[in-house]
Parts: C-alpha cells; structure tokens; sequence
C-alpha cells in the first residue's frame, strides 16, 4: 500500500488548512463507533435511571451532537461543515460490561465529516464517564473507530473487523 500525500502539509512542510473550494459538494456521511466499559453494577445503574446526575444516557447523547457540530473549533485544520443530520445510539451491552456507541453524521459539502462522527464518539463517551463517575472512576473509554464513510473524491471506505 502507497502512502497517500499528506494533504494538510504545504510544500514547505507546514501545516496549512486544504483548499476544499474546487471540489464537487457532494453528500457525505460517515459512521464511527466506540465503547465504554464498566462493572455490571455501574451498567445497571445507568439502565436503572439511578445514577447521582440524572439522566446519563440522554445528557450523553446530547453532548455528542453539540460536539459534532463544534469539531471546527476543536481541530485546528477541520473545515467547518454544515451538518444535516447527526444521530448517535447507545446501546446497553451486558457482555461488556457497559456501552457501545456509534455516531453517523451526515452534511451535503465539499469534505467529508469523519472527524465529526469520531468527535462525536468521544464526547459522548468523555459524558457517559463523567455522569457516571460518582459510581465509578474505573471505567475504560475505548475502541473509537471509523466504521465507515461515503462520498467524495476518495471513494466509500468500510471497516471490515
């Protein structure tokens, strides 16, 4: 496998933000996923409603789409995008223990938003954490990932695990 160019770079070698505006505005979604893992006794709290900050699962979820949408002014090198839709589930998971996340972002633009599906990953992971923490400080944010994207220039990507 070639390494493809690395596009953020000028040709002196500096970081510099890519010039989207030749490109076609296409539709875009992407999906990522991750997990946080907990005892059985934190997950059945969560699922119980009986946790000290309320409701976890909805506060988390939440703070996923606001952070989607403010991956710009996270990243330093994303381009702002106009999201049209951002759906993020958490889904109970006894085996675990704990929670598998995935996030799927879509826009109608000139880039893709991989790295907003993958922000929104993460801050709902960071908020799951942080509602529960007061039932346990030992759980283990993991396994963020890009499922999968579509459109654009560089083609349909899947993750085949």
């Amino acid at each position: 496998m070639t390494n493809p160019s690395l596009s953020h770079l000028n040709a002196a070698g500096e970081a510099h933000m890519v010039d989207v505006s030749a490109k076609s505005v296409t539709v875009r979604e992407a999906i990522a996923s991750g997990s946080v893992t907990m005892s059985a006794a934190t997950l059945a709290a969560i699922e119980a409603g009986n946790t000290p900050k309320g409701d976890v699962i909805a506060t988390a979820r939440l703070a996923g789409i606001m952070a989607a949408k403010q991956t710009a002014a996270l990243i330093p090198l994303c381009h702002p995008l106009p999201i049209q839709g951002i759906t993020i589930d958490l889904i109970a998971d006894p085996e675990l223990p704990g929670y598998r996340i995935q996030a799927s972002v879509k826009t109608k633009a000139e880039t893709g938003v991989e790295m907003e599906a993958l922000t929104a990953v993460s801050v709902t992971a960071l908020t799951l954490y942080d509602m529960a923490k007061a039932l346990e400080k030992s759980m283990t944010i993991g396994e963020i990932q890009l499922i999968q994207k579509t459109g654009g220039k560089s083609g349909d990507y899947q993750r085949f695990s």
